[in-house]
């Protein structure tokens, strides 16, 4: 196996978090690519005096997502759906359910604000099309996790978790990495609530594709390169650059 010292002597730029696998696709009908999985995650937020605080929990390293610091959620079953062909339903059921199966929490739908829903590009890996919801807990709940799928739990603010991240202290899938960025900006946590309830939640059809400078980038609709697949394309920018050296996000087209 390569050492980390010859993947750079190499020239590799590839973060170690970037999941996204085979960036040549450019159509679900390519070969090779993966099918959509249905999934679903929750937000859990709490304040503090310190200030609003999420509920994160770390993923056995031998399963999907193995190591990484996620929120409670999983693929949605046959199951969640109280309906047939009610998806948005079943994945408020899903998220609920996860909560109880990872966590040890029973969580209401109804209190569930959708804030975002994610795509991943084409490609041969393991591809969950996820909903995110959010929702406020009060009070010290008991977290109780199986110490089988979920190694570890913590309540963190999202600015403590992006700056470990950014250290190498732990680590976040792209969708957990923006979801957090972006819980950063409001406090407390109905604030958050409020912000999404408001305005609606954000859709991210992932385009992924390598710059010029060989770092990866994610793309989202109205950068300036999302319709041509182009990293270096000049203009408005809605992307995270997926450096070795960390992730940066840059977004000049759309308030949040």
């Amino acid at each position: 196996m390569p050492s980390e010292r010859d993947e750079t002597a190499a020239g590799a730029t590839q973060h170690r978090n970037d999941m996204y696998g085979n960036i040549d696709a450019r159509s679900e009908d390519d070969a090779g690519v993966a099918e959509l999985i249905p999934a679903a995650t929750v937000v859990l937020l709490r304040d503090t005096p310190d200030g609003a605080e999420v509920l994160m929990l770390k993923k056995n390293s031998k399963i999907t997502f193995g190591g990484m610091w996620v929120f409670p959620g999983g693929k949605i079953d046959a199951q969640d759906y109280p309906a047939p062909a009610d998806v948005d339903a079943a994945a408020r059921c899903a998220a609920a359910r996860e909560t109880q199966e990872e966590a040890g929490l029973a969580v209401s739908v109804e209190e569930f604000v959708q804030i975002a829903h994610w795509t991943p590009p084409p490609g041969p890996q393991k591809r969950f099309a996820t909903w995110f919801f959010a929702a406020q807990v009060s009070g010290d709940q008991a977290i109780a996790i199986d110490d089988g799928e979920i190694k570890e739990h913590a309540w963190i603010r999202p600015q403590q978790a992006l700056a470990k991240h950014a250290a190498g202290e732990i680590d976040l899938v792209p969708p957990t990495w923006v979801t957090l960025y972006h819980l950063a900006r409001y406090n407390p946590a109905s604030a958050v609530l409020a912000h999404f309830q408001q305005r609606g939640h954000k859709t991210y059809r992932t385009r992924v594709v390598k710059a010029a400078n060989g770092d990866r980038v994610a793309l989202w609709l109205g950068d300036s390169g999302y319709d041509g697949w182009d990293a270096d394309t000049e203009g408005a920018r809605h992307r995270l650059i997926m450096a070795q050296d960390g992730f940066r996000f840059e977004n000049t087209v759309e308030v949040y």
